[in-house]
Parts: structure tokens; C-alpha cells; sequence
């Protein structure tokens, strides 16, 4: 089986090279990325770091505040638009590309059917956004198929819900948030009001909802409780045809937003049927809630769910707050059954970015992070453009602000990525080469071994406390095993070295069904090697530079 690596990326940001950029900017001022930038060399590039599958973020067409009407794209109103480029999860027409990223405005379909071929071509699959619980508050395709009726066009606003309705209403109320939208012929007017996106119930969400979007009904009565999925609501069938039209186009994998706000039910319905026509489809949840992780992985097929209130917010916490290392073993006993099904990350879109002095504070501190999350199983990995740089978000862009993630909503440029695209990895800071041969590096043993790539997993920890830097928590030891091969991991969390007695317990020996005795051994970050004897009475030793992994790899002297 092969170890997933998605290389997780914002095309609007990727290929801007404006080092000049103002916060709240234009497009015209600021500039912006696009299909094209994902050059044959650059997709060489990042397939070099280990990738199986590039998420391509923010491709459909969204709420924007640029104006595109010359080129028959309705405007949006900006008072409903976070920021001046628009959040890519308020969807403006499904059908459709955002022509911010075209190099030709009316040929954007056809640029992007250019860049997955390009994609595959390079050895990568593609991923891209499905967007099913919210759209923008002005949502109207354009570009839809002959005979698709767009999402609400056969509403009832006079009806609070409705099965045959796509939208939630609030009859006799006018949208009136607690803040400005506009004034005379710029103000927004919505009557009546729909429901917001994030499940607000009322005409007036305040500038921390989801203003800019409106809450799909999947026929889900949320004032009694009650479920009308019999017969199958419209909005389960017009969802279920986008996805297969974006399918047609050569997308692999869809990653699905927001996935646990919209009833289980339609994906058990939904996900079937579009693997009736792509049986190898990929579906990736993003699911918060651990109660439904079972549900939404059993009942409603996804692939793999996000690990964000598992193992992210366990390293988080050991890094920010001193947690014990000791807890990652408390977080893979309780997943349960749904363990191989879980994406593990330490950057995304929505999080802060590792190295920023809002989480780990430089990239160093933060690598052990992604290091353990990609070695400690099976699991797909994702790493998030400019992490492999040591992007830290220092920038306010404009609607984002400070906060130590790179902007979803506005023009900008992403510094680190800046710098490969106009300079070359050759002409990369020294610090910037020396981050990105490590997680090179570290996601190519991921790829390429076996036994990290499919082997079993045993946890190290319970019979090491003896030792100062794993009793003190700052660092995590387990071991991965297929057929003849062990591994032995050493994630080290502190800046301080550490010098291991690694016990290795008779269980190991036999759970593993291997023997004792004289090992050929070999550190595959560093390339260090020699013999080893494997007993239970004797340690396993290996140093440890600060923030730094050792993955001895093992195999048994003939």
C-alpha cells in the first residue's frame, strides 16, 4: 500500500511573486497566482518531496470583491465578502473556475483541465474542494450544464423549512447582521433572510459567523429534530451531480469541508454512487467531533477523516504547553477502530502555520511535530505549502490580520514561497535548504520504507521511564516492523540533546515474532550505520540533537 503525502496548496498565493504587497490590496495591486505557475518543473519539485496527491485549495468559483463582469460573471456584493479576494468556502457556482486564477479569464475551465493533466503527468494526484454544507449568500451558476436547475431556484422563501427547499428561510425578517452593509444602492438586501452558513438560526450573525455564506438543507428540520430523507431531497441530488462533474474532469480525491455538518446520510447515499462510476475516489472528511468519527467512516464511506482533535491538538499542547509526550500513546489507544482512517497534519488553510511565534516559533522547534505524524503509522500526511520552507505568516494581509496563518482572503504573497519561485531552490537562505532537505528527507523514508509505509506499530514508551528526557516527556520512542525489518523511532521534542538507553521488552520480540541477537543497523536521516545487538537486556543507544528524529532501521544479520 502507499503511504499518501499530500502537498496541500493555495494557487491564488503559489505563483505571486509581488514582494510589495499592502494590506486590504487589490488584485491589480497586490497581484495574484495562477494555473499556470504549477509549471512542469515546479510540480517536479514538489513531487520530489515525497508527494502522492497536490490539494489544489480554492478552485471553484467563489464570492470575490473584484469585478469580473465583463466577462458575464455577476458581482458580488462586497459588504458579503470576507476580505477583497473572498473566502474560497463561499462558494459562488459550483460548475464553475475562479477566474482569478486563469491567465485567460473565459478559457479558466480548460486552464484547469490543463493543470490535472500536467498533475499526473508529474506522478501526483489531484485533490480539490467540495464545499457541501454553505454557499455564497448571492450564489448563482452560470456555467452549470444544460438542464441543471440551480440551488434555490425552486425555493419557497415563505416556508421557515421545506424538504423541497435548498435553502433555510427566515420568513418576514430581513438580513440585518451587527455590522455594515453598505448604504442607498451598495447596501446588501436580503428578504427574507436565509440561515447562515455555520448553523445561525437568526437575520442578524455578527462579524465572527459565517456572513458571507447561507446554510444548505438536506432535508434536516432543525427546528423539530425530524429527518425528511424520504423521498431523497433535491439538494442531495444536485450535490451528488456536481461532485460526479468534477469527477469526469480526472479529479482523484475530494477533501469535504465542514463534512460533519451535513447529515451522515447523504454521504452513505452520495459516496456510494459516485463510486459506482469512481470506485478508486478518495473522500477526506473534515470531521471534528471523535463521537462521529466511526459514523462518518463506517456508515458514511469516507476514506479518511482529519486528525485535528487527536493527534494535532496532542502535539500542539506538548509543544505550547508543556504536555507530556506520554499523552500520544493515550491519543492512538483511544482512536478505536477508525485509527488507519485518520489524516494526520501540523499545518493547514484554517490552522496556524508551525513555525509561527504564535505555535512553535521557528521551524526547528516545530519539525518534530510533522516527523512523528508522519512516521508513527500508516496514515496519510499532509504538509502545507511553504511548511517545508519554515513559513512563519509574520504578515497582517488585510481582513486575515496578524494571527499566524497565511491569508485564505485576501491578494498576497507567501515569503518563503516568494523566494523558490522567483530565486530557485538553489538560491534558498541556507536555513530554508537545510528545513527542506529534512522534511525531503524525512517524507521519502516515509514513501519508500516499508515498514513505515505499511508496517506494524509498537509503543516504546511504558518501559523507558528511566530516562531523563523521556520522564520528563520531551521525547517519544516506538517501533514499526515489516517482515524481516524493525525500526527504531526517537522524536525528540526539546532544544537540549538526548542520550537514550532505549529498552526494547521481550514482548516486542515476540509480537513481532523476531529473534535476539546481532542486527545490521542503519539511521536513514543521517546515514549512520553499524552493528547492533537486539536484547531485552541490553539498550538500544542513539544520540539525539535537539529537535531532532532517529529512525533506525534494522535488519537481522544472517
Amino acid at each position: 500500500m502507499e503511504k499518501i503525502i499530500i502537498y496541500q496548496v493555495l494557487p491564488r498565493l503559489f505563483g505571486n511573486t509581488n514582494s510589495t504587497c499592502i494590506p486590504w490590496g487589490t488584485k491589480e495591486q497586490n497581484g495574484v497566482g495562477k494555473f499556470s505557475d504549477f509549471t512542469p518543473e515546479r510540480l517536479k519539485e514538489i513531487k520530489s518531496l515525497g508527494t502522492t496527491h497536490i490539494w489544489y485549495t480554492g478552485i471553484i468559483e467563489h464570492a470575490t470583491a473584484t469585478d469580473y463582469s465583463e466577462y458575464g460573471i455577476k458581482p458580488d456584493n462586497k459588504y458579503v465578502v470576507k476580505g477583497l479576494a473572498g473566502s474560497p468556502y463561499a462558494i459562488k457556482d459550483y460548475y464553475d473556475i475562479d477566474p482569478d486564477l486563469a491567465d485567460d479569464v473565459p478559457s479558466r475551465m480548460s486552464e484547469f483541465e490543463a493543470l490535472i493533466e500536467r498533475t499526473h503527468e508529474a506522478g501526483m494526484k489531484v485533490i480539490m474542494d467540495f464545499v457541501p454544507n454553505h454557499v455564497a449568500r448571492q450564489y448563482s451558476s452560470d456555467a452549470a450544464p444544460a438542464g441543471v436547475i440551480g440551488l434555490g431556484e425552486g425555493d419557497n422563501p415563505n416556508w421557515a423549512f421545506s424538504p423541497l427547499n435548498n435553502f433555510y428561510y427566515l420568513p418576514g425578517q430581513t438580513f440585518s447582521p451587527y455590522f455594515n452593509i453598505g448604504e442607498g444602492d451598495e447596501r446588501y438586501n436580503e428578504s427574507p433572510a436565509k440561515v447562515t452558513g455555520n448553523d445561525c438560526f437568526t437575520s442578524s450573525p455578527s462579524i465572527n459567523d459565517w456572513y458571507e455564506t447561507v446554510k444548505l438543507n438536506y432535508g434536516v428540520d432543525h427546528a423539530t429534530g425530524w429527518c425528511h430523507f424520504n423521498p431523497i431531497p433535491n439538494t442531495w441530488i444536485k450535490m451528488r451531480d456536481i461532485l460526479l462533474f468534477w469527477a469526469a474532469k480526472g479529479v482523484d480525491a475530494f477533501r469535504c469541508d465542514m463534512a460533519e455538518m451535513v447529515p451522515v446520510e447523504f454521504w452513505e447515499w452520495c459516496i456510494a454512487q459516485v463510486k459506482e462510476s469512481y470506485p478508486d475516489m478518495i473522500f477526506i472528511a473534515e470531521v471534528y467531533n471523535p463521537n462521529q468519527y466511526y459514523n462518518y467512516v463506517k456508515r458514511g464511506e469516507f476514506t479518511y477523516l482529519y486528525d485535528k482533535v487527536g493527534l494535532y491538538d496532542t502535539l500542539k499542547d506538548i509543544v505550547m504547553r508543556g504536555r507530556h509526550t506520554g499523552a500520544i500513546t493515550k491519543w492512538w489507544q483511544s482512536i478505536g477502530e477508525v485509527k488507519e482512517n485518520m489524516l494526520h497534519f501540523t499545518e493547514n488553510h484554517d490552522e496556524q502555520r508551525s513555525a509561527s511565534h504564535f505555535f512553535a516559533g521557528n521551524p526547528h522547534r516545530a519539525f518534530p511535530l510533522f516527523a512523528l505524524s508522519a512516521l508513527i503509522d500508516s496514515n496519510p500526511i499532509m504538509l502545507y505549502f511553504g511548511q517545508e520552507l519554515g513559513e512563519a505568516a509574520t504578515d497582517a494581509e488585510g481582513f486575515s490580520g496578524q494571527d499566524g496563518r497565511t491569508t485564505i482572503f485576501d491578494y498576497w504573497s507567501v515569503p518563503t514561497v516568494r523566494q523558490w519561485i522567483t530565486k530557485g531552490l538553489k538560491r534558498l537562505s541556507k536555513e530554508q535548504k537545510e528545513i527542506r532537505n529534512k522534511y525531503k528527507k524525512l517524507l521519502n523514508v516515509a514513501a519508500k520504507e516499508k515498514g513505515i509505509s505499511n508496517g506494524l506499530f509498537f509503543d516504546l514508551m511504558y518501559v523507558n521511564g528511566n530516562n531523563d528526557a523521556i520522564s520528563t516527556g520531551r521525547v517519544y520512542l516506538f517501533a514499526r516492523y515489516f517482515k524481516k525489518d524493525l525500526y527504531i523511532v526517537a522524536v525528540n521534542f526539546r532544544s537540549q540533546n538526548a542520550e537514550l538507553d532505549i529498552n526494547i521488552p521481550s514482548h516486542l520480540f515476540e509480537y513481532f515474532k523476531i529473534e535476539e541477537g546481532e542486527f545490521n543497523c542503519k539511521e536513514l536521516l543521517s546515514g549512520n550505520k553499524g552493528e547492533r545487538e537486539l536484547s531485552q537486556n541490553k539498550p538500544f543507544k542513539t544520540l539525539l540533537s535537539g529537535y531532532e528524529t532517529a529512525i533506525w532501521k534494522c535488519s537481522k544479520k544472517r
